[in-house]
C-alpha cells in the first residue's frame, strides 16, 4: 500500500504531488462508502482521535467528527471555552493531558499560525491542522481540489481565481500551494488592501477587477471577508465591497462560457455572493461540504498507517 511522506498534516506546503494524489484517490473510495446505505467502515476501530478546537468552527469540526465516526474511531471533543485554558493552562500542557488518556491523533484548530507545527515537534501523536490563524487550512484545499476533479475531471491546466479577502485567509494560501502542485494556474483578486504584498512571488496572477477574474477563470473560489481577524478598516463599508467585488448570478450568466463557483463557507450572503449566485447551477458549494467528509476520512486513514 502507498503511504504518505509525512506523519502529520500540517500544511499543503509539506506535501508532495504524490501525497496529494494519494489523498484524493483514497477520498474517492471513501466517497463511495459514505453514499452506501451503511456508511461506516471499521478502518480506525482501535484509534482514538481528539478534536481540539481553540477557535469557533461549525463545518470543519462537524466534518472531522463525522469522518472519524464513519471510520469507527473513538472521538473526544475539546473546546477552549469552558476548559482549563481559561485558567492559564498552556497549549502543550492541555494536549499532553489529553494524550495521557491514550489519544492517538489530534485534530487542532488554533488562532496562532504555526501552533500545529509547534505541537507536532513535542508529542508522539499524529497532528492534523484544521486551520492555524491566517496560515494554512490543508484539508479545505484538498477538498476544493477534489471538488474540482469531480466537476471538471482534472485540476491540471485549469484556471482558478481566488476572490476576496486573501490577506486574512488560510484557505487562500493552502489552495495556492495545492493547485500549483497539481498544474493549475492561479489568480488572486480583491481590493489592494486585502492582497498581501509580494504575493506574485508565489507565481500567481494578481487582479483588482472581479469581472476580469471571472472572464479569465474556469473556477471561481470566493472567500468571505474575515472581519473577526481585521484590526483596522481595509475598505469603507461592506456595501461598497459588495458593489465592487460581490458576485451575482447575472454576472455569471453574462460570461461567454460556464464557470464553476466555489466557497469554503460560511457565506456572507449579499456581500461576496448574492443568494441567487450561491444557489445557482454554477455553484458546487454543497458538493464541497459532502466531499469534505470523504477527504478528511482519507487524511485520517492514511495518517493512522504512519
Amino acid at each position: 500500500m502507498q503511504q504518505l511522506s509525512v506523519r502529520h498534516l500540517l500544511g499543503i506546503k509539506n506535501l508532495t504531488e504524490n501525497d496529494i494524489q494519494l489523498i484524493l484517490g483514497t477520498a474517492r473510495e471513501f466517497k463511495d462508502v459514505i453514499n452506501r446505505p451503511i456508511k461506516k467502515v471499521p478502518s480506525l476501530r482501535d484509534i482514538t482521535i481528539a478534536n481540539v478546537f481553540f477557535e469557533n468552527s461549525t463545518r470543519t469540526r462537524l466534518s472531522f467528527e463525522l469522518a472519524e465516526k464513519r471510520l469507527s474511531a473513538d472521538v473526544v471533543n475539546f473546546s477552549a471555552s469552558g476548559s482549563s485554558v481559561k485558567k492559564g493552562e498552556t497549549l502543550l500542557d492541555t494536549v499532553n493531558n489529553i494524550l495521557a488518556m491514550k489519544v492517538d491523533m489530534i485534530v487542532m484548530r488554533h488562532s496562532s499560525p504555526g501552533a500545529p507545527h509547534y505541537l507536532s515537534d513535542r508529542i508522539k501523536a499524529n497532528v492534523v491542522n484544521a486551520g492555524d490563524g491566517t496560515h494554512e487550512h490543508p484539508t479545505q484545499a484538498l477538498l476544493d481540489s477534489f471538488s474540482i476533479q469531480d466537476k471538471l475531471g482534472d485540476v491540471a491546466g485549469k484556471r482558478v481565481a481566488i476572490i476576496g479577502d486573501i490577506l486574512h485567509s488560510r484557505v487562500a494560501l493552502s489552495n495556492i500551494f495545492c493547485l500549483q502542485k497539481q498544474g493549475a494556474e492561479v489568480m488572486v483578486c480583491g481590493p489592494t488592501t486585502l492582497i498581501p504584498k509580494h504575493i506574485n512571488e508565489l507565481g500567481v496572477k494578481v487582479s483588482h477587477d472581479v469581472r476580469e477574474a471571472l472572464n479569465w477563470c474556469d473556477v471561481a473560489n470566493v472567500l468571505r471577508i474575515q472581519l473577526e481577524r481585521q484590526q483596522i478598516k481595509y475598505f469603507p463599508s461592506l456595501r461598497e465591497y459588495s458593489l465592487y467585488y460581490g458576485i451575482s448570478k447575472k454576472m455569471l450568466d453574462e460570461l461567454d462560457r460556464p464557470i464553476v463557483l466555489m466557497h469554503p463557507g460560511p457565506i456572507n450572503r449579499g456581500v461576496e455572493l448574492t443568494s441567487d449566485a450561491a444557489d445557482s447551477h454554477h455553484s458546487i458549494i454543497l458538493d464541497q461540504v459532502e466531499n469534505g467528509v470523504a477527504v478528511r476520512m482519507a487524511v485520517l486513514y492514511l495518517l493512522a498507517q504512519m
